[in-house]
């Protein structure tokens, strides 16, 4: 079991991959202390990121072409009579990445519902048969809630030994939004992983960074050293009732308190939650944050910290400062531009007031985004 494992030995190798499900851990202690961990980054002469859904879809939004960076919208895609892309409160992405003449198809994070998702993976002919791996960034049910419906679907045309890459045993727990009574509402079901199991999906569950699929990797759990925070969002449970939820003796450090082994929902840190990048050449790294709960600035110093790679070509997806006051969201932009990124490509949560900001403190680097939209970058 991953808690029998000395992990500061353990991470001085690397993580390994002997069976169906691979652990990997760091010591989060619930702060900044993350362990220093280095990753060799693999060098991709290009990427491209195709939104599936997003929260909305814009027909007039304008490609864009710039040296490493050619980005592609869809108006009205080739289709049957009266069906068009759709758009929901949710992420999902594909990538697609070449070194030289090896490509690499990722789908990351599978939107609210399978209904939506599949019907823009079949507008935007996305060939689940060549997907090569499956990564989903956290366990809000607006990332996860097609993936079940997806794979129900398309499974038996996939690769047999299929990996579906996450940040830790958190993706499993049970999530709630709480009411204004105090009350609380279930935020979906719980990702399940009986349902994997049994359409043969293995999960590779790493709190550390991780190479997937010798394109990609992750940048493990994220540490808390910058002015951000986790804003408001959802509560969680911690436990497993029924089969259904996270295991606290799966985690790879025990890290919990009083309340939550009761089983009391408390706010929700994402304490698994991973970004996913790419290294471009010598442009620098592409980093996606899907959500982004534990702070960009967090995620792009940790993709720096452990590549030893300064150069960040490109901050990509949800940022969740849609909910942030004014005064956070200012301090937030000021170490963003301390970066010299050379485009900012906010999606999902990342909120109009975010992009309103954008426009005023970083034009130049704004890229404007939308369900169907597709970048790619160049080395």
């Amino acid at each position: 079991m991953a808690r029998s494992l000395d992990r500061r030995s353990f991470l001085q190798h690397s993580c390994l991959l002997g069976g169906s499900l691979l652990t990997c851990g760091i010591p989060l202690d619930r702060s900044a202390n993350a362990a220093p961990v280095r990753i060799e980054a693999p060098v991709v002469d290009e990427v491209t990121i195709q939104e599936v859904t997003d929260n909305s879809h814009d027909l007039f939004l304008r490609p864009v072409e710039t040296p490493g960076l050619k980005v592609k919208r869809i108006g009205f895609p080739e289709a049957p009579q009266g069906k068009t892309l759709a758009s929901e409160w949710g992420l999902a992405l594909y990538l697609e990445s070449r070194k030289g003449a090896e490509s690499r198809r990722y789908l990351l994070d599978f939107g609210f519902t399978p209904d939506v998702y599949g019907n823009n993976l079949e507008l935007l002919k996305v060939d689940p048969s060549k997907v090569d791996a499956l990564i989903i960034s956290h366990g809000h049910y607006d990332h996860v809630g097609g993936l079940i419906g997806f794979l129900e679907t398309h499974r038996s045309r996939m690769r047999k030994d299929l990996r579906l890459y996450t940040g830790g045993e958190d993706n499993f727990c049970s999530r709630f939004l709480r009411n204004p009574d105090g009350s609380f509402t279930n935020f979906g079901t719980p990702f399940d992983r009986r349902k994997l199991k049994a359409l043969d999906v293995q999960p590779v569950l790493s709190e550390a960074p991780i190479v997937v699929e010798d394109h990609a990797f992750t940048t493990g759990a994220v540490p808390r050293t910058s002015i951000e925070h986790v804003l408001p969002n959802t509560w969680v449970e911690y436990g497993v009732n029924d089969g259904i939820g996270c295991d606290t003796a799966a985690y790879v450090d025990h890290h919990f308190t009083p309340e939550e082994l009761a089983g009391k929902p408390v706010p929700d840190q994402h304490w698994h939650e991973h970004a996913t990048c790419f290294r471009v050449g010598d442009r620098g790294l592409v980093v996606i944050t899907s959500c982004g709960h534990g702070g960009i600035i967090n995620t792009l110093k940790r993709a720096q910290e452990i590549t030893s790679i300064d150069k960040i070509y490109a901050l990509v997806g949800g940022f969740h400062l849609a909910p942030a006051p004014s005064d956070y969201l200012a301090k937030v932009m000021a170490e963003l531009k301390k970066f010299d990124l050379a485009h900012v490509m906010p999606m999902h949560c990342s909120g109009q007031n975010f992009i309103d900001l954008a426009k005023q403190e970083i034009p130049e680097k704004l890229v404007l985004c939308g369900t169907g939209s597709s970048f790619t970058f160049t080395a």
